[in-house]
Formats: structure tokens, sequence, C-alpha cells
């Protein structure tokens, strides 16, 4: 039962398409300053804040002292049941692909568009992302869309972000990593293409989605992402902070702060309003 509700709401958005009724919706780009076109080559921003390469520089030195602090494994990838919070996501997973297919599938920015440090892995409109939790900011306009998993977020602990991360088919999101091990991502499956591959390398394991199902990574090691199907695959994307004892939960706090009020979360956050804004008005 459960295929068949994705299959037939991707039946319903394949005959809007057909139909000629937009399914994605773009504003004027030209409220984002420096927003990449379509068929921009993937490069990254120049000129960013020194302030982000010093960090970038450091982020080794407390990548070591944290992982020596951890309270749960430094593999890869990680059991989810060392996590019970996850249940909660699987136990609502259907309600939470329902408000992604009908909001983020149609409004949601290429993340090219709204962060710039993100320009040199991902393609204009091949990677897209609906914010409602960014870096322990919430995203209001978006959260009030999503009600239902606004309210099941909102029950994680130490949650840091939280998004609906869109890959078209096609889309390859070169080898890259994540800013800190303070922080563990979890992804929850929602719409997973069955006519090819779609999977994602971390460090020497390859992973799969599953539709309903929970999967939990370290994102500081290195990894690549393939959606190599004729369709779009849809993941609810969590960050939260690592479980950590003494020293390491105090390194990572401090750099998770430093994090917060640099551009790269402030830049990201104006991107995203203005983003908002002009789909409002787009809506009269």
């Amino acid at each position: 039962m459960m295929t068949t509700r994705t299959e037939n709401w991707l039946d319903d958005a394949t005959m809007r398409q057909d139909s000629g009724e937009a399914v994605l919706r773009v504003p004027d780009l030209n409220v984002i300053s420096g927003a990449p076109r379509p068929g921009a080559p993937m490069q990254a921003e120049k000129n960013r804040p020194l302030i982000i390469t010093i960090g970038k520089a450091l982020r080794g030195v407390f990548d070591r002292i944290i992982a020596r602090s951890s309270l749960v494994s430094n593999d890869p990838v990680l059991d989810f049941r060392d996590f019970a919070w996850t249940q909660i996501l699987r136990d609502n997973w259907e309600q939470i692909r329902d408000e992604a297919c009908a909001v983020a599938l149609r409004d949601a920015p290429s993340l090219a568009t709204i962060s710039p440090d993100h320009r040199s892995i991902a393609e204009v409109d091949k990677w897209r992302s609906f914010f409602l939790y960014g870096y322990g900011f919430p995203i209001t306009d978006n959260m009030a869309r999503c009600p239902k998993t606004s309210a099941v977020i909102a029950q994680i602990p130490g949650l840091n972000s939280a998004f609906f991360s869109i890959l078209a088919p096609g889309t390859h999101i070169p080898d890259h990593r994540g800013v800190i091990k303070g922080l563990i991502t979890c992804h929850l499956g929602l719409v997973v293409p069955r006519d090819g591959d779609v999977r994602m390398r971390v460090h020497d394991r390859i992973v799969r989605w599953a539709e309903g199902e929970t999967l939990v990574f370290d994102d500081t090691y290195q990894h690549e992402v393939w959606n190599d199907t004729e369709g779009t695959r849809v993941v609810l994307l969590i960050q939260f902070e690592r479980p950590l004892k003494q020293p390491g939960k105090w390194f990572s706090d401090f750099f998770l702060g430093f994090v917060r009020r640099s551009a790269f979360v402030q830049e990201a956050r104006d991107n995203i309003d203005s983003w908002n804004h002009a789909m409002k008005a787009m809506d009269g």
C-alpha cells in the first residue's frame, strides 16, 4: 500500500506536467545576489569571508578531539537503533512524505541558489532543498506549511538542521564532507525511484535508501551520491548533535556557535528569506 500511494502521487504529478500545469515554481532569481542560472558550471564561490577559510583549516583538530569524546560509534555508517528517537520518523513517514510531495517538490529552491558554499557540489535545479530548520534557526514560513513534519522534528534531541533533500534524475553530487564531527546525519527515505540505482558512498561503504526507513551516518567522512534513475529521490535530512562527553562537547559547541554566526549560515538564511518573499509575490 505504501508503494502504491507514492507511485500514485508521482503519476498525478506527471499528469499535471503533461497538462501544462507547472509542478516546480521558480521566482525571479535576481532577488538573490550571485544566484547561478540553470546550466551554470559547479564552481566554488570566490572571495568567501576569511573566517570561513580559517574554520575549515581548524576543523581537523576539532574533529579529532570530538571523536575521542564520542559516546557513540565513530564509524562512517551508524546503527539507527542507537538513536531511539529515529522511530518517530519511521512511524510518521507517510505523512511526512505527503507534505514533502505537496510543498517541497513544488517550491524548493536549488541548494546552489541559497547556499554560496555549496555551489561547487550542487548543480542548479539538480539538488533542491526545502529547509524547515537550519543550524538552530527555524524557517517559520516553511514550518507552517509542513505542520506534521515540524511537529515530528520538534521531538528530536539536539536537532541542528532539517530539510527535504530532493535529487533530480541523473544527479551526481561529487565527493565532499560535512562541517564538523559534532553533528551526525540521518536520512528518512520518502520517495526512492526503483527504475535504476540511487545510492551513496560514505567513505568505503555503499548505502541505499528505502521508503519509510532511516539511514544514519557521519558526513565528515568523504561521501558522494548518484541518482542513476529517471525518477526524483526525496529524503528528509536531519542533522543532530553527536552525544559527547567533555572536552569534546565544549569544542563542538564552540565550533558550532562560530558556524551559526558565520556567513556560511547567515547568507543562506537571508537567501531563503528572499526566496520565500519572492514566492509569496508570485501568489499575489
